[in-house]
């Protein structure tokens, strides 16, 4: 269709013909995951919104596009006033706004492949002010207009040798079945696919920059499993690595094998499985209990070969980005750069190196006011010059098969103003202080949020993003159940107790609107930190990102002494972890971008 208005009137025609009075379309797949296949990318198909967050509700009359904070300039300028309002989250939910705006009587479609029961428990509650109801759909009304909709990957499934998983399938699989034991249920679902990745010790390739693979599965209270997945995805060197006890499924057979459970007790994550699970496991006769997800908090506590094969990630990363920022430094003032041609740059030094598998998320190439867009997209159509006196953020990350990276930097091209320091130092004391804090095993990342802001709330500022987000291992970029954000931020996270073997990212930032944007990114590890005379067991960081930080941004007198200890010997082990990677002149720049300041 040759317009995002063709679309809309192309699905309203077919909700007409549904006998549907609307239609909720998030950007989601059948497993709750944040990216998605191209094969799911239903909100972008309709509305042009490119975000990795968002969701849409399709009226008769109206239309309206939900997203929060990060979004809000990006909405903006990718998808149509004319035929779209802009709602916030969570300022606005869409139960809140379907209250308002359902038609009286009428019936609201929903995939519930898509989302999750206690979302149709809300949204169903909201309709019946309206006295109207909440419809599930057999086929999604968009599939059957989206004529070119892509197939789903067909991609193999890879193994993820224990060599770099540091523990076996087998006994993760035993763990669970333990765990089942005790909860006294026969068998666990599997929806998300990092679960399954992680799980089973596989990777795969049908999540762009995440390498999961469309799967479900089912784990046994006698520690063997059932795995749901196309046959054509598994060859005979992941078959033999599974070994006898998972049985093999086509992911087709998910549903029906979910009915057949007749009699059996189910554990189900309510927040990472859909609501079509629950309705099958009913309908089935089966008991559903509601836990979470066994293999999430196992996931996030990275075991030390994990961390092993973070910290050795880390530091070839740190080594390509060090050759990008001498690379940036060298060509800016020359005029021929780009948003596009820099990043592609960047990802050639990473590749360089020969273990890149792929990046681990769609870089944030941002010159100028398009930086103060926080998840940014350069396109031909966005794409903005390097420009003179300017800030250029760049926030990039990398998958190797021994780690998942997630870097950003903020550089100085040309003569930075008094504001761009100013803001910037308030950046780098918040992620300073969140670097540098300590605090009682038990505190949530929620509480920490603060730390960060401090140093931007003294000046009236702030940030509309979360502080920090866990990381996977060779998995999602983002990944739970830790986070660093405030409490209500409309963000999944916060509330999770933070643990020794987390990691996370710590990244405060400030935009200006139209003008640029600043962030400071590392990864930190969590780990104990043993105080003198302390009364309770205490946690904090331990920085896994090695990368200069832009000197030329940083107003020393406004860094306390302790900051500027801070930094000096940040930057004494950047240049001692990635120094004995670099030859020439790439050496020598970076020795002066770590001397002491």
């Amino acid at each position: 269709m040759s317009s995002y208005a063709d679309r809309l009137a192309a699905l309203r025609a077919q909700l007409a013909e549904d006998r549907l009075d609307g239609f909720v379309v998030p950007l989601t797949d059948e497993h709750m995951s944040e990216y998605v296949g191209s094969y799911a990318q239903r909100l972008e198909w309709l509305t042009g919104f490119k975000g990795s967050a968002g969701s849409a509700v399709v009226l008769p009359q109206e239309a309206a596009i939900f997203t929060d904070g990060r979004y809000t300039l990006q909405v903006r300028s990718q998808v149509s006033g004319d035929q779209w309002s802009y709602q916030s989250v969570p300022e606005t939910s869409i139960a809140d706004w379907l209250k308002e705006h359902a038609p009286q009587g009428g019936r609201i479609g929903y995939d519930p492949w898509l989302h999750s029961r206690d979302w149709v428990k809300k949204a169903s509650e909201a309709l019946h002010a309206r006295n109207a109801t909440l419809v599930a759909v057999a086929r999604n009304p968009i599939d059957i207009v989206w004529q070119d909709r892509p197939e789903a990957s067909k991609a193999r499934l890879v193994v993820q040798p224990d060599s770099l998983a540091g523990q076996s399938s087998a006994d993760k699989r035993t763990a669970i079945a333990d765990w089942l034991g005790k909860l006294g249920a026969d068998t666990t679902v599997l929806a998300a696919l990092d679960s399954i990745a992680w799980t089973f010790n596989v990777r795969g390739a049908d999540v762009s920059h995440t390498p999961v693979a469309l799967a479900y599965a089912l784990v046994n209270c006698d520690g063997t499993a059932d795995l749901f997945v196309a046959g054509e995805k598994i060859g005979p060197d992941v078959a033999q690595h599974l070994g006898n006890g998972v049985r093999l499924h086509e992911r087709a057979d998910f549903e029906p094998a979910l009915r057949a459970l007749v009699g059996k007790t189910v554990a189900v994550d309510p927040e990472r499985s859909v609501a079509a699970i629950f309705e099958a496991l009913d309908a089935g006769g089966a008991t559903v209990v509601s836990h979470r997800d066994p293999t999430v908090l196992p996931r996030a506590i990275k075991n030390k070969v994990e961390i092993a094969g973070h910290q050795a990630a880390q530091a070839r990363d740190g080594a390509a980005i060090a050759r990008f920022l001498r690379w940036v430094e060298a060509e800016a003032p020359k005029g021929h750069l780009d948003e596009l041609k820099a990043s592609d740059r960047l990802e050639a030094f990473r590749a360089e190196g020969g273990l890149l598998k792929d990046l681990s998320f769609d870089s944030i190439s941002g010159s100028g006011p398009n930086g103060a867009i926080v998840h940014y997209k350069a396109s031909p159509a966005t794409n903005r010059p390097l420009e003179n006196n300017s800030l250029y953020l760049i926030d990039s990350g990398g998958q190797y098969a021994d780690g998942t990276t997630d870097i950003t930097r903020t550089l100085a091209i040309g003569t930075p103003s008094d504001e761009m320091r100013d803001r910037f130092t308030r950046v780098l004391r918040g992620h300073i202080a969140l670097a540098t804090a300590i605090f009682p095993k038990g505190v949530r990342g929620s509480q920490l949020d603060s730390f960060a802001r401090r140093p931007l709330w003294e000046a009236g500022l702030d940030y509309a993003h979360g502080t920090g987000h866990g990381v996977g291992s060779f998995l999602s970029v983002h990944e739970g159940p830790q986070r660093i954000a405030p409490v209500g931020s409309g963000q999944p996270g916060g509330d999770e107790p933070l643990a020794a073997g987390m990691i996370l990212s710590n990244e405060p930032g400030y935009y200006k609107a139209g003008a640029y944007g600043i962030r400071i990114e590392n990864l930190v590890l969590v780990v104990e930190k043993p105080v003198a005379g302390a009364e309770k067991e205490t946690l904090g960081f331990e920085t896994l990102t090695f990368a200069p930080i832009e000197r030329r941004l940083i107003v020393k007198d406004m860094l306390l002494p302790t900051e500027l200890a801070w930094l000096d010997d940040y930057h004494a082990q950047v240049l001692a972890r990635i120094g004995p990677q670099l030859q020439g002149d790439d050496r020598t720049w970076l020795e002066a971008a770590c001397a002491p300041l």
